[in-house]
């Protein structure tokens, strides 16, 4: 009568840990997104941006004027 215990003692063993191996089983994770852009900081200079392409484009304007006064 010894060895019956133990069979049922395995078996009972065996069924278990198939069920923690089911359980223990996860979906997989979801795609990872990808990061965004890092930012520009524009923030505080636009405004000295600003003055400095107006003050270049009066320049090249006054460049291109004084090329063709020269020319003619």
């Amino acid at each position: 009568m010894k060895i019956f215990p133990n069979r049922f003692f395995i078996i009972l063993v065996v069924f278990l840990m198939q069920e923690t191996a089911v359980f223990a089983a996860s979906e997989p994770p979801p795609p990872s997104r990808v990061p965004p852009p890092p930012s520009v900081p524009l923030d505080n200079a636009i405004f000295l941006f600003a003055v400095f392409s107006v003050c270049f484009g009066i320049y090249k304007l006054n460049k291109i004027k004084n090329i063709k006064k020269a020319s003619n």
